[in-house]
């Protein structure tokens, strides 16, 4: 500490004030692409007036419960989060991440933690891919008003596999609203619980375009349950590069798996449009349309697609689908 510095940090203490330690961790911090520092100035401290340059060091210098403001547009770099913070861009221009070498963009791992997202762009450049965002360990993620695309390799847009819940009785929650997630090489959205995991997710005004395997995806192992809504929504033209996918696949054996379809085009996929598999797996669509995919719906190994009788299934080329109908309550 310099002799000014000490100087102040001496009458503080004189005059009964709090002392602020240079450096200190922050409820609210900052990022700037045009005026961030990562270390090279004389603070890091990622405020207002001196904010930091990538994701990483805020996310460094941010408390718990703490939130990452975007100040202006650019590109920030790929982040851990190991607690409960929030990463917010409202309106301020694109706040990208660029994905490469089978990094992911948004690595989630943090037991417990409730985290949100909004106003982030993700998006993969090839040599070697990655995924956009991987959830390990968390008790919710929030994703607002993202995009994820272009992410090659084994690339998928968001992958939700919660195995630590704290607690261990409790439910790990997703929910994308408002989202796009286009052009990767898997699936747009995968949902795989393990182990004893209870997961749920709600999926509402989201875009699942061009995705090279699935659309959304939902696979259930272990002895845990997956509950999946999806509303509002948009699925097509997935499943162009791998034999077998589609729009909307869902499977389990073991774990209890359930997938809601309220309000849902599921359009001109190059495999199924919505495919239930496996004998714990069921899917109920309402109000939802089923067109010009290769097969319509698939129902096997003991599976069910129950339908209120008021969904649009047609212009389908085979199998306009094994649908159960079921009255209203």
């Amino acid at each position: 500490m310099n002799r000014i510095a000490l100087s102040l940090t001496v009458a503080a203490l004189g005059f009964g004030m709090p002392v602020v330690p240079l450096h200190a961790d922050q409820a609210r911090t900052f990022v700037s692409a045009a005026a961030g520092d990562d270390g090279g100035g004389t603070n890091v401290d990622c405020l207002r007036l001196s904010p930091c340059k990538t994701f990483a060091q805020a996310a460094a210098h941010t408390l718990a419960n703490g939130e990452i403001t975007v100040l202006d547009p650019g590109g920030y770099g790929a982040v851990t989060i190991t607690q409960n913070i929030s990463i917010v861009n409202d309106g301020v221009g694109e706040a990208g991440i660029l994905v490469s070498g089978g990094v992911t963009g948004v690595h989630v791992n943090a037991a417990g933690a409730a985290v949100t997202l909004r106003g982030l762009t993700i998006k993969g450049i090839g040599f070697g891919g990655g995924n956009g965002i991987v959830v390990d360990a968390a008790s919710a993620l929030n994703v607002e008003n993202c995009t994820i695309r272009n992410l090659d390799g084994l690339g998928n847009g968001i992958v939700f596999q919660p195995t630590a819940i704290q607690p261990t009785t409790a439910t790990a929650h997703l929910t994308v609203t408002n989202s796009t997630i286009t052009d990767n090489s898997f699936a747009g959205i995968k949902v795989a619980p393990t182990g004893a995991a209870v997961v749920s997710a709600v999926i509402n005004g989201a875009g699942l375009h061009g995705n090279g395997l699935l659309g959304l995806q939902v696979l259930g192992a272990g002895t845990g349950k997956a509950r999946v809504e999806m509303t509002d929504s948009t699925v097509s033209n997935n499943g162009h590069m791998s034999a077998g996918g589609g729009g909307v696949f869902v499977q389990s054996t073991a774990t209890q798996t359930n997938l809601l379809l309220v309000r849902t085009v599921i359009a001109s996929n190059q495999g199924t449009g919505v495919q239930a598999d496996g004998g714990a797996t069921t899917v109920l669509i309402s109000e939802s349309t089923v067109k010009s995919n290769s097969i319509g719906l698939s129902a096997t190994a003991g599976s069910v697609i129950n339908t209120y009788g008021e969904n649009l299934v047609f212009d389908n080329v085979s199998s306009p689908g094994p649908l159960t109908p079921i009255l209203k309550q």
